[in-house]
């Protein structure tokens, strides 16, 4: 199992860096979706949809990381960090990257 976490060490490990790890993926909204996000801005409160895709493409682009991980030979990945953009109107990207780490004695 891949070690994920979001800072520049891990307690009780030495490494050296093999390289960027990386993940993404893009993802568009659902016309339900956009319509209730849209009934959910006149009355407020959460709008369960954008948040389950949102869940949904991070654990994808997570995912995408660790196998890009693997493939450089990690054990590790390090300064685990998550960004978005919006690509287009309805469309955003979900990207993840770290930096991967090989274990050494």
């Amino acid at each position: 199992m891949m070690i994920l976490v979001n800072t520049d060490y891990i307690e009780g490990k030495k490494f050296e860096m093999i390289g960027i790890a990386k993940g993404a993926t893009v993802r568009a909204r659902h016309l339900g979706t956009d319509i209730m996000g849209g009934l959910k801005n006149l009355v407020g409160g959460e709008i369960t949809g954008y948040m389950e895709m949102l869940s949904e493409a991070r654990a994808i682009s997570t995912k995408r990381m660790v196998e890009d991980a693997e493939a450089l030979g990690a054990d590790a990945v390090i300064n685990v960090r998550y960004t978005t953009s919006s690509l287009m109107q309805g469309a955003a990207e979900i990207m993840v990257y770290g930096t991967a780490v090989k274990f050494v004695e």
